[in-house]
């Protein structure tokens, strides 16, 4: 049984990367690291960089035309788009409004998530979800993306080493069989130990300096955070659930860092086969994170017709969350 009343589907995933191609070597050229620090730090070994005439939309709109091909959907089908970024194109006007012109989806209505971070695409699912509830929607397109490149300072080895750009997206339906969101969880502790100071309206732009526009990130803080509150936050779903750990098929996982993600999945007990891997080959991709994990098992049709499959991810703020699912 869905914790919904109307139980709802992922019915096509897809995503985008850019083709640039950056590797640990080509940073440890200009910053003061190495391929076997990054590695042992993060597990990464490449990430991709968005080119310097493309925008965040542009690739929310490829992955988007890829999900909506994976569920024998039109732009015309959407009721809703919902966009998650934290390097939106600009403040105004709407990214989810670009992306929609850009589709041709006439009939959505656009809403944006910015500010939960690598936590917006998890914040928009379950929105989403929710929307599929009511008579406005029978047809749900989120997509996730962040272009991290362009605010993270190029002389700064913690943050410009970790992230990538990308874009990923879901196309959610209302289910005609059993299944759907089963359980969630949501937390925040207000921190600002991830930030990006300017740009609104306590540090202005005009007031701020060049550097104050980059994202600022304890790595320690992050990791004290995420390794606590990610496995409780995934218990607590999955006994909302009425399930346990065990029958959970799947563990799609903010890819953050692989130290992260292996230190999740030894305090849950669960086995890495059953947590799809994808920040070794594309960096921390954001908002855009959990949803390269989910395409890399739905894209391959590794979810089945029963699976249960929880999806969480921390943010900036810190916000976290976590939804359980049946795929119906």
């Amino acid at each position: 049984m869905s914790a919904l009343a109307v139980p709802v589907t992922i019915t096509g995933t897809g995503v985008h990367l850019p083709p640039d191609v950056v590797t640990n070597a080509e940073l440890a050229a200009t910053l003061d690291t190495s391929d076997e620090w990054i590695i042992s730090r993060t597990g990464i070994r490449v990430r991709r960089r968005l080119a310097p005439d493309r925008a965040t939309s542009d690739m929310c709109v490829a992955a988007a035309h890829s999900a909506l091909a994976a569920a024998g959907s039109t732009a015309r089908d959407v009721d809703a788009i919902i966009v998650g970024t934290y390097t939106y194109d600009q403040p105004l006007p709407s990214t989810a409004l670009i992306v929609k012109e850009l589709l041709g989806a006439d009939r959505a209505l656009t809403l944006d998530i910015t500010q939960a971070a690598c936590a917006n695409g998890v914040q928009a699912l379950f929105l989403a979800a929710h929307l599929l509830q009511t008579s406005a929607a029978s047809t749900v397109l989120v997509i996730a993306a962040d272009c991290a490149s362009r605010v993270t300072d190029p002389a700064d080895r913690t943050t410009r080493v970790f992230f990538g750009d990308a874009a990923g997206a879901a196309v959610l339906t209302r289910a005609s069989s059993s299944g759907g969101l089963l359980g969630w969880d949501f937390g925040t502790e207000l921190s600002y130990d991830v930030e990006i100071p300017a740009g609104g309206s306590r540090l202005p732009p005009a007031a701020a300096s060049a550097s104050d526009h980059y994202l600022k990130m304890d790595g320690r803080a992050v990791w004290n955070t995420a390794t606590r509150c990610l496995p409780d936050s995934i218990l607590r779903a999955v006994d909302e659930a009425g399930l346990s750990v065990e029958e959970i098929t799947h563990f799609f996982l903010h890819q953050a860092n692989l130290n992260i993600i292996t230190a999740a999945l030894d305090k849950l007990g669960v086995s890495r086969s059953r947590a799809p891997i994808t920040v070794d080959r594309l960096g921390n991709t954001g908002s855009a994170g959990v949803f390269t994990a989910l395409h890399s098992a739905f894209g391959q049709g590794a979810v089945r017709r029963g699976d249960t499959y929880v999806v969480s991810s921390i943010g900036a703020g810190f916000q976290w969350g976590t939804l359980c699912f049946r795929h119906g």
